[in-house]
């Protein structure tokens, strides 16, 4: 039996059809109140002037250095975008995969497997498109008509190129579980909050108004979820209340019991 050298020196890849990977960047804010995504309008063929997702090649290592997976997804977001990598503004991102898109035909060009990310920060700066991206914009998800399943709604002006709309999607919905199960509400936050402006990030993310007392009583009462500063913010309570205090992310990974939104709970019921 062959070694694994002489087996590695005798391989052809050229024996098999070819397929690149590329990464696709789900990166959501929230700005005015309002959930926001990334889009860059897209310099060149394939869907020249549409927007997409930040994303791109995958450096494999022939004419470049080989790269993983996060740190693609890293560079493309800097690259595209002008905002800094890992030591400024993309800095305080969290970012996870959120899945792999490989439809036969997802991009005129060849067979491409995209591996799509998920990325939250709160209060991430305007974008200045570089690469091959013609421009750079943060917009409202509420603009993009987007269906639930996967698709844009007739008449709706920004197109997204290739199946983005259907990566966005998911992306959304994968964001509006986590924060029923998770503290990742806080990644939307700076490093201090009060419980109004938590609140406001579950409001924008599940487009669902909630009950701010109710809101405020089951976050408390999730251990780890939050932990009190001990300091107030410098901006007076509504109506001319007290200061509301100030809060910091605590040390728990999951929620439990789970803040679930309130259409889940009739659902429950």
């Amino acid at each position: 039996m062959r070694d694994e050298s002489e087996f590695l020196a005798s391989y052809d890849p050229r024996a098999y059809d070819p397929v690149a990977v590329t990464v696709d960047v789900v990166a959501l804010t929230i700005r005015d109140g309002a959930l926001h995504v990334l889009l860059v309008r897209r310099g060149g063929a394939p869907y020249a002037g549409m927007w997409a997702l930040p994303g791109g090649f995958v450096h494999a290592g022939g004419r470049r250095e080989a790269e993983d997976l996060p740190d693609a997804a890293v560079r493309e977001l800097a690259e595209e975008t002008g905002l800094s990598g890992k030591d400024g503004a993309l800095g305080r991102v969290h970012l996870e995969q959120l899945g792999t898109y490989g439809a036969p035909g997802r991009d005129p060009r060849m067979r491409i497997i995209s591996v799509a990310y998920l990325a939250f920060a709160p209060e991430l700066p305007d974008p200045e498109a570089g690469g091959d991206a013609a421009d750079a914009a943060w917009v409202a998800v509420d603009a993009l008509g987007l269906t639930e399943s996967g698709d844009q709604r007739p008449g709706t002006t920004r197109r997204l190129a290739f199946d983005h709309a259907r990566i966005l999607t998911d992306g959304l919905e994968r964001a509006r579980d986590k924060l029923e199960y998770t503290p990742l509400a806080t990644a939307f936050c700076g490093a201090e909050f009060t419980i109004p402006e938590l609140r406001a990030v579950y409001e924008a993310v599940w487009g669902e108004e909630l009950h701010a007392g109710n809101f405020h009583r089951k976050v408390l009462s999730v251990p780890g979820f939050v932990e009190s500063t001990g300091a107030t913010s410098d901006k007076g309570g509504r109506r001319g209340g007290p200061r509301p205090r100030l809060y910091r992310a605590g040390d728990a990974r999951l929620l439990h019991p789970a803040l679930l939104r309130p259409s889940r709970e009739e659902e429950i019921r």
